[in-house]
């Protein structure tokens, strides 16, 4: 026979305890997904600010110089910023802009926008400038030299960015004049505009470039 247990009446049974289901790991991951995901500071993903360099559709931008303006009306302060982007492919392809809104992001989505539309090309000579030039904008004064290869980019980095945006690898570079960042940049995009190659020169000239054939060397004389 079974054994059984008295209770006195006064007392209850006590009742099994459980536990509530804990939700696994990947039910937490789903439902941040769902919402959005975690976000940081200013409303973007871990609080990450956008990246200089992005790499959509194979050209490069840089993120030269984000300058804030505001304006006092009647509940307060409204606050604009422009942000001066700087696009190229790094194949002798280059553009500049400058974007404004109301967020820095947009701003500097605009200015993204409006640098591929105004991409220009520039001539090259391998992975240096084919001659040395002076160029002037505003306040700005640059001097750009071809370096031989190794050399690499020695520049400040306003004038960096354009040149790595349209393929420049080995220059010399010296800025002797105002240190403003959108004058500096239009600067270099005029200098670089301004170069041409031997090519172009006699084919703006009607002329034509005479290949010059290898010497023969001399035959050894006979002891």
């Amino acid at each position: 026979m079974a054994e059984t247990e008295n209770i006195p009446s006064g007392e209850q049974q006590p009742q099994p305890v459980t536990q509530a289901p804990v939700p696994a790991p990947e039910a937490k991951r789903d439902f941040r997904d769902q919402r959005g995901g975690q976000r940081g500071r200013g409303g973007r993903p871990g609080g990450r600010r956008p990246s200089d360099d992005k790499g959509g559709d194979d050209l490069a931008e840089k993120v030269v110089f984000i300058n804030r303006s505001s304006k006092v009306v009647k509940g307060g302060r409204r606050f604009k910023f422009s942000a001066l982007v700087v696009v190229g492919d790094k194949k002798g392809r280059v553009g500049i802009a400058l974007g404004k809104a109301s967020e820095v992001a947009d701003a500097i989505k605009r200015g993204g926008e409006l640098a591929r539309a105004k991409m220009q090309s520039v001539s090259l000579k391998d992975a240096t400038i084919p001659h040395e030039i002076y160029t002037a904008y505003g306040g700005a004064r640059i001097l750009l030299r071809p370096a031989s290869p190794g050399t690499g980019i020695i520049a400040g980095k306003t004038v960096r960015a354009v040149l790595e945006s349209a393929g420049v690898k080995d220059i010399l570079t010296k800025s002797l004049g105002s240190k403003n960042a959108a004058n500096v940049v239009k600067a270099t995009l005029n200098g670089l505009l301004s170069l041409r190659t031997r090519e172009q020169i006699y084919q703006g000239r009607g002329l034509e470039i005479k290949k010059v054939s290898a010497a023969k060397a001399p035959e050894a004389v006979a002891a």
